[in-house]
């Protein structure tokens, strides 16, 4: 009856410490709510995503279970204590007890020397933590990345949809001056239809910025963690930001401060450590031992009559050496394994490098591209609202035609929509600029 209650009471401790771990497991995953009663700019949408993306929750977490991984390799200097307890059944009678026995032992071990194992191990426990930590960088800035480049998507669509609704509105009020001009005999039908088909058309384009718009909105939610069908107030507009490092301020940034080249780097550090796990085995291994046994003719350990004092109760100490002399190559080539290995990391790694530096000068001129593109695009929508007013003005003094209006209306579109363009691919680029050189800019403003 007394086991009974002591192995219920077991068996609800256990099933007590699984439940409680799955809740502390739920507390841990659990997303914060996002403060939907504010407006979302950018630095907002970005402080939000870092929070609640779950590509940046799981890097988080990965980091958390090498900080564990970390205290078990430390875990793994001290000692050891192992326990067993046991029933033996002899066929004929021993020289001490019953032909039924039963053992108790405990038993301590702890290493003297491993062939610097223990050591690599954890150094490399601590390294992998570096690249964990590095790694959670890198996720963070990938998903600032993605945050504003469709941040800016947006943006330009509603910049679009802003165009598409003036064009509209160009195109009714031309076509409201041709049917008056229609009604007193002053110009043809087919003009009246030309100007019906270019409006309908425009209309459809507006209905396509739209629903990019809304598509745009979707995604936002989405990488904020934030359900579909809520309706953010996302808020700002493509604005000229100034950018004026050169290229080799930038390079010199990026070397220094890339996660990706950083998590190279303990790549190859953690490979070094792997060879020297690897070389252990060819080194002795020590180890102090105590161990301590118990025997009887019952389950309670207490000996009996056939038992002497220390036949049924004794211990021993010691320090032990084990030494595997040959295995055939197997360990040789196992070490030898990790040398390449740590070969083929300090390659990708200057591959990386190589990479980085690529990035960042692609990024620098598609920035400074993007930029001369704005000013050209600027002049080129003053000039094209000028033709079109001139346009109208010139066909309403009935000096001018049609087609002359509707081109110009056509031309004040897409001066617009290349402005437009040319200021998304600018601020698409900084942000661009700004993660290839390892840095957290989350509204894009000069430092």
């Amino acid at each position: 009856m007394k086991m009974e209650k002591y192995l219920k009471s077991f068996v609800l401790a256990v099933l007590f410490a699984m439940v409680a771990g799955a809740t502390f497991a739920a507390d841990d995953q659990t997303v914060p709510q996002a403060d939907l009663s504010k407006p979302f700019d950018m630095q907002a949408c970005v402080e939000r995503a870092l929070e609640a993306n779950p590509a940046i929750i799981g890097a988080r977490a990965a980091l958390k279970g090498e900080g564990y991984g970390v205290n078990s390799a430390m875990g793994e200097f001290g000692f050891k204590a192992t326990s067993g307890y046991g029933y033996t059944h002899y066929n004929r009678e021993p020289t001490y007890g019953d032909k039924d026995q039963f053992y108790g032992t405990v038993g301590l071990s702890q290493p003297l020397f491993k062939g610097f194992n223990l050591l690599s191990s954890y150094q490399k426990a601590k390294l992998s933590e570096d690249k964990s930590n590095y790694s959670l960088y890198n996720t963070e800035l990938n998903v600032i990345k993605d945050v504003q480049s469709n941040f800016l998507k947006l943006l330009k669509g509603r910049m679009d949809v802003k165009s598409g609704e003036d064009s509209v509105e160009r195109l009714e009020s031309q076509l409201k001056v041709i049917n008056a001009f229609y009604e007193v005999g002053l110009k043809p039908r087919v003009e009246v239809l030309q100007a019906e088909v270019d409006l309908a058309t425009a209309k459809q384009e507006l209905l396509t910025s739209q629903n990019a718009v809304s598509t745009q909105r979707a995604k936002l939610n989405s990488l904020l963690n934030i359900p579909l069908e809520e309706n953010v107030d996302y808020i700002g507009q493509l604005d000229y930001l100034p950018f004026d490092l050169q290229l080799k301020d930038c390079l010199d940034k990026a070397y220094k401060e890339r996660p990706d080249l950083n998590m190279g780097v303990k790549s190859v550090e953690i490979a070094v450590k792997d060879a020297m796990i690897a070389a252990s085995s060819f080194y002795p291994e020590i180890t102090a031992d105590f161990d301590y046994y118990k025997k009887g003719n019952n389950g309670d350990l207490k000996g009996g009559d056939n038992w002497t004092e220390s036949a049924a109760e004794y211990w021993t100490a010691g320090v032990n050496l084990n030494w595997t002399m040959f295995e055939w190559g197997a360990d040789y080539n196992d070490w030898k394994q990790t040398k390449e290995t740590i070969k083929q990391l300090q390659a990708e790694l200057e591959n990386t490098k190589l990479n980085a530096g690529f990035e960042v000068k692609q990024a620098l001129l598609d920035l400074r591209a993007a930029a001369d593109r704005i000013g050209v695009g600027r002049k080129s929508v003053e000039s094209a609202r000028e033709s079109y007013r001139m346009a109208v003005a010139r066909y309403q003094a009935q000096v001018g035609t049609n087609t002359e209006v509707l081109d110009a209306q056509a031309r004040v579109s897409d001066s617009e929509a290349q402005l437009n363009s040319a200021l998304a691919d600018y601020n698409t680029a900084l942000s661009q600029l700004y993660v290839a050189m390892g840095e957290k800019n989350l509204d894009l403003k000069s430092r």
